[in-house]
């Protein structure tokens, strides 16, 4: 029976498992964010806690202890200077996992092991991402695409802030529950700056969806494109969309839009309709030759 096991042992004598996650460490430390196999990025995960708890330290047993087990020299300046500064007022969990599918070959499970608010943070991007789709929804409901356009991303700050000023459970007027939690989550602890910066990034990402997704640039402009050639003839008709494409603001289901738009949207053609069962089905003068 083992008792007292606290780590993996990755199929890897003592040295070589403990080296490996000093390796991982330091790495972790050197890029802010590695990509590993899940096991070892939650026990890279676990040791670079501790690590980070003796950069906050900072006494001398504390960067000899730190010494002795990264494997770079450069490292300790950023886990004293950079680190110990950015996670001074943070109580824990300075890391973060997220699963990254399984890898080509021998179908490991992948993982990204990055450090809490590192200038390349995950969540930050995602999150500000989530942002900028649903403050562009909400706009949708009162303004045309037109307008939009023209003011971008104007009053995201507002919105920011209030909805980083609600309570758990309650309820906001863009946001949904979950992307206030990442909001509130990722802003807690920074500094009074971030709320401008992170509002930014999510103006970005609204004008990203109304031009370089073409989630709102190719309607407007297929419009522009049909009102010229409606002057040019009356009879011209709209453009279609594909079937299942969902344009920004539409309630219904992707399925439901296929659907739709893959049905006879027009009356059938008049006259004989080429069939399977009329195709191979023989002729009346065949049919008076055979007999």
């Amino acid at each position: 029976m083992k008792h007292g096991v606290a780590f993996r042992k990755f199929s890897r004598t003592s040295s070589h498992r403990m080296l490996m996650l000093r390796n991982l460490v330091t790495s972790l430390f050197e890029h802010e964010q590695i990509k590993t196999t899940l096991p070892k990025a939650r026990d890279t995960a676990r040791l670079a806690e501790k690590i980070i708890t003796l950069g906050k330290r900072g006494d001398r047993v504390a960067q000899t202890r730190a010494s002795a087990f990264l494997l770079k020299p450069n490292t300790l300046t950023k886990l004293f200077g950079t680190f110990a500064q950015r996670y001074a007022d943070r109580p824990g969990g300075y890391t973060r996992i997220h699963k990254f599918g399984n890898r080509k070959g021998d179908n490991a499970s992948h993982a990204v092991v990055e450090l809490v608010d590192n200038p390349r943070d995950l969540r930050w991007e995602m999150t500000s991402r989530a942002v900028g789709w649903e403050v562009l929804r909400d706009k949708l409901r009162n303004q045309r695409p037109e307008a939009i356009i023209k003011i971008g991303g104007k009053g995201t700050q507002d919105i920011i802030e209030r909805e980083r000023r609600l309570e758990f459970g309650e309820k906001g007027a863009i946001l949904r529950p979950k992307t206030r939690w990442n909001l509130q989550k990722i802003l807690k602890y920074r500094d009074s700056a971030a709320s401008g910066e992170f509002s930014q990034k999510a103006s970005e990402y609204v004008v990203c969806y109304l031009f370089q997704d073409h989630l709102l640039a190719t309607p407007v402009a297929f419009k522009a494109i049909h009102d010229e050639m409606v002057k040019k003839n009356p009879k011209t008709l709209p453009p279609r969309p594909r079937a299942g494409q969902k344009q920004p603001g539409e309630t219904r289901r992707v399925l439901d839009l296929a659907r739709g738009k893959l049905g006879h949207s027009r009356s059938p053609p008049k006259g004989h309709i080429l069939t399977m069962k009329s195709a191979f089905r023989p002729k009346p003068k065949d049919a008076a030759a055979s007999q």
